[in-house]
């Protein structure tokens, strides 16, 4: 057998996310896929996080990473905030860019610190997020480097498989419905529009946007060489734990100036439609859904919960702290505990398809463009939820 190809990775950022795709990234096949070296907020944090995962090197600082000549592509696990500045150096240093969800934000970098982002015209923050996602997408373009979007939803079995069935069928997607809902985060990160750029929408619809703009494109591009693009927006958001005392609840409280539920109606060019929805305050654990229905069929894609395994316990004690599945009250009574969330929610099929897009030198199945086509959408639904009114998307 010939070698595999080896792949260097610099992680930017050592928190949840960065754990999950150590775990992906052990599990590429194809590729020697290394994690070289992880760069953290503080050298004390990206030290135990390179000691518990097995990585030679730690920085305190970023770019002492991307100085590496050993990295070929970073991957950032970081706020919203950072993105468009660690992509810029990245792609000035030649390494190609993995960007999780969303590609950037409005998150106030036009302000001064004290000042609240929240307050900001709805319609200067989508020209802000497009400036910064074109401004990321502009960086990779000049530098020969590829931007990778991490939405981890178009690389789910469930959606992939979908996809291949609508091309297969011919029909014409009429009208999508999906959303991500649980029961909040609790971390007061989330809860500012200063770190996240939004609330809910933004957090939790991201997911499913992104996932209907790409499969309304690949019928396009299948159908007549041209995808079908989102042309306009309408949208209401709020913040639900106003309307009730949560104290006793599992549902997390304590919204600053972010919404905790949105619902918005994309419209695209050919006359179909996507009903997106997005809520902080549903218990029971993730769901995780996009239903699809065509002219000549229908589809469901339940990335979370499904049922490959059901289990029923009389008490929470049976099960004591074997995990479940994201977001779970508990083990008790009858649950879906996931056999392998990292497959089912698409990011083992996401991370391989980055690596090897690295390897083989390959765009990407989800890139820059799309990352950029989804902050449109999500920032010009919060301009119609403030106007009250539907909002137009320009043909590029």
């Amino acid at each position: 057998m010939p070698p595999l190809k080896h792949v260097g990775i610099g992680l930017i950022g050592a928190g949840f996310l960065a754990r999950t795709r150590m775990r992906c990234y052990a599990q590429v096949s194809g590729y020697h896929a290394e994690v070289v070296a992880v760069a953290a907020r503080t050298e004390t944090n990206a030290q135990a996080f390179a000691q518990a995962n097995g990585i030679p090197h730690a920085f305190g600082d970023y770019h002492d990473l991307l100085a590496r000549e050993d990295i070929d592509v970073v991957d950032l696990c970081v706020p919203n905030s950072l993105h468009r500045e660690i992509t810029e150096a990245a792609a000035r240093a030649g390494k190609h860019v993995i960007c999780t969800k969303p590609l950037t934000a409005y998150v106030g970098q036009d302000l001064p610190a004290d000042q609240s982002a929240a307050q900001t015209p709805r319609a200067e923050m989508l020209r802000l997020a497009i400036e910064h996602a074109d401004a990321m997408n502009i960086a990779a373009r000049e530098n020969g480097v590829q931007l990778m979007y991490g939405e981890n939803w178009l690389y789910a079995p469930s959606i992939t498989r979908a996809e291949g069935l609508i091309l297969k069928s011919g029909g014409a997607i009429l009208e999508m419905r999906g959303g991500e809902s649980h029961s909040g985060s609790h971390s007061l990160y989330s809860k500012r529009w200063r770190n996240t750029g939004g609330g809910a929408l933004i957090r939790l619809g991201a997911h499913p946007i992104g996932a209907m703009l790409h499969l309304k494109a690949r019928e396009g591009v299948a159908r007549d060489g041209q995808p079908i693009r989102p042309v306009a927006v309408s949208a209401e958001v709020g913040d639900t734990s106003r309307i009730a005392p949560l104290e006793k609840t599992r549902i997390a409280a304590g919204w600053e100036d972010v919404e905790n539920w949105a619902s918005a109606i994309l419209t695209f060019s050919d006359g179909s439609h996507g009903l997106v929805h997005a809520s902080d305050g549903v218990l029971g654990g993730m769901e995780s859904k996009l239903e699809i229905f065509l002219s000549n069929s229908q589809l469901k894609c339940n990335l979370s919960p499904n049922n490959l395994l059901q289990a029923y316990a009389p008490d929470a004690s049976v099960f004591g702290d074997a995990y479940i599945m994201e977001k779970i009250d508990g083990g008790a009574g009858w649950t879906t505990p996931i056999p392998d969330e990292d497959w089912s929610s698409g990011h083992l099929a996401m991370i391989q398809d980055f690596v090897a897009a690295v390897g083989e030198n390959r765009p990407a199945k989800a890139d820059g463009r799309l990352g950029r086509a989804v902050i449109e959408v999500v920032y010009a639904a919060y301009l119609a939820a403030e106007s009250g009114r539907r909002v137009e998307i320009p043909s590029k």
